[in-house]
């Protein structure tokens, strides 16, 4: 019995050896990609590594040779980065367009919309329109103080009631809780033009509490803008929030290096111990409406009161004096400087400036007849309006700055309608490719760290940003050195290059350049 026992005790020991040396299973994960230069979006060097991806997560960074998956990428010759976080976006109406084709094959892979003070007011409304649509890229959105201050007052040239403002107060409450990141103001647009500062800051401090940052387009971005930068600083410092200084630029020739002295102001607040950042697209010519251009106290009330002033011989005579002055005030006699994004009257004068479309409406190009072809137009209910009026400087110096993040300023586009703004389609490309690659103006790791880490933690998105094992599985593979814009303000509708794949919470929406049409993108709520 006794010898029994042993054998089986030595018997026992030999499986137990013999299952210890059986060869282990190789992990298995839904992704692979292998060979990859990556670069973790923390502004540090790129390293070799390979990238595994289990239920939409970045489960394993490393060498991963011995590693099976149902799909293997091979990144070799590429750099495997964070997917870009676009914060300053238009993208309102994604549930119309939820494939955002040109965001995607920039490698944007999150948009912030609801910026420039305009937004739904009902954000859970607009969220359950994108689900429900299937979105391929990620949504989150600020509350728009124009919209609310619309949706209260109608666009009223004047303070807030006291139960006007507890309103506004309740739908930004509302609109916090339904998961907006927090409050934009347009303040050159009418009715956000109309508010004072202290509306701005005791509204700004409703978002604040919940959470949220303050975003603003500034009152002034050209002709004061030391001054403008000093009062959305002041604004956030008085609401006790982060602040955001949506699009940074300089839009007037005759300040043209202005930016030198915004900087040093945010510098100043930063070094108070103000949370303040900006953003930026890499290019010399902006887009608005083409209202932007009138006096804002022209554009009060209704449409029809709009029609009536410019109809009225004395008040388009002192409408017109004041677009003059305004115009000199930034470097300019007439409106040459702008070109025709969008017309829906009559989509023929799309692509051609305001001097191409004086002469054919008027019959001439003199700055008159371009004055009265911008009041035909406004009448008939404006324009999208593409505006040359940067400089190259200070695109450049405003890009140098570490708290400066990359942002396109865009909307979804259909492909070949109108003749957007090139950035809607290239900006990202256009940094890493014309301000990396060739200028050589920041490195390629600092250029995606502007696209990703540094906005996603001021605006708290979180599990976003980083190549980190734990994050959301959102990626860009790029070639760096065939990166870059393709489309021109002569032809705004063409694919960026370079992008071979681009995954969104793990599923790949761009693959081998081709989009997929994966509804893989999430709402965003903190």
């Amino acid at each position: 019995m006794r010898h029994r026992i042993a054998f089986n005790l030595l018997a026992f020991a030999i499986a137990g050896l013999s299952l210890a040396a059986a060869p282990a299973e190789p992990p298995r994960y839904d992704l692979l990609i292998r060979n990859g230069t990556v670069l973790d979006g923390s502004g540090s060097p790129g390293f070799r590594a390979d990238v595994a991806i289990e239920d939409g997560k970045i489960a394993r960074i490393g060498d991963l040779s011995g590693a099976k998956a149902e799909r293997v990428i091979d990144a070799g010759g590429l750099v495997v980065a964070p997917g870009f976080i676009d914060v300053h976006t238009h993208a309102d109406e994604l549930a119309k367009r939820p494939r955002a084709e040109n965001f995607l094959r920039m490698g944007v892979t999150t948009v912030v919309a609801g910026n420039c003070g305009s937004s739904p007011v009902d954000i859970r409304k607009a969220f359950e329109e994108i689900r429900k649509a299937g979105p391929s890229i990620n949504f989150a959105t600020l509350i728009g103080h124009g919209s609310v201050r619309e949706a209260v007052m109608g666009n009223e040239r004047r303070a807030p009631t006291p139960a006007e403002m507890d309103k506004m107060k309740a739908l930004i409450a509302r609109a916090m809780a339904d998961g907006a990141l927090g409050l934009s103001t347009g303040l050159q647009y009418v009715p956000g033009s109309y508010a004072e500062a202290s509306e701005i800051a005791e509204l700004a401090r409703m978002a604040c509490r919940a959470g949220g940052l303050y975003a603003s387009h500034m009152r002034n971005e050209g002709t004061e803008l030391e001054k403008a930068v000093a009062e959305t600083i002041a604004a956030g410092e008085a609401a006790g929030c982060p602040v955001q200084i949506s699009h940074l630029k300089v839009d007037s020739p005759k300040n043209w290096g202005a930016s030198e002295r915004a900087l040093a102001l945010i510098d100043a607040a930063r070094a108070r111990g103000l949370d303040v950042e900006a953003d930026q697209y890499a290019y010399t010519a902006a887009a608005s409406g083409l209202a932007i251009r009138f006096p804002d106290w022209a554009l009060e009330g209704s449409a029809e009161e709009v029609r009536k002033r410019l109809d009225d011989p004395a008040a388009w005579a002192r409408i017109k004096e004041d677009i003059k002055d305004l115009l000199a005030a930034r470097g300019f006699q007439d409106l040459s400087f702008a070109v025709v994004a969008s017309y829906p009257p009559d989509p023929s004068l799309q692509g051609l400036s305001m001097k191409e479309v004086a002469k054919r409406l008027r019959g001439s190009d003199s700055a008159d007849a371009q004055f009265e072809a911008a009041r035909t137009m406004l009448r008939a209910g404006g324009a999208g309006m593409v505006y040359h009026f940067m400089s190259e400087d200070d695109v450049t110096r405003i890009l140098r700055h570490p708290w400066v993040a990359v942002a396109s300023d865009g909307d979804v586009q259909t492909f070949g309608e109108g003749a957007p703004h090139p950035r809607s389609y290239g900006n990202n490309a256009r940094v890493l490719g014309v301000y990396v690659r060739e200028k050589k103006v920041i490195p390629l790791e600092e250029a995606v760290r502007k696209m990703t880490s540094l906005p996603a933690e001021h605006f708290k998105l979180k599990d976003r940003g980083r190549v980190k094992e734990g994050y959301a599985a959102d990626l860009v593979l790029f070639d760096p050195a065939k990166v870059g814009d393709v489309a021109t303000f002569e032809k705004p509708h063409a694919w960026a290059a370079g992008f071979r794949h681009v995954l969104v919470n793990g599923v790949p929406v761009i693959a081998d350049g081709a989009a997929t049409g994966a509804a893989a993108g999430s709402i965003h709520q903190p």
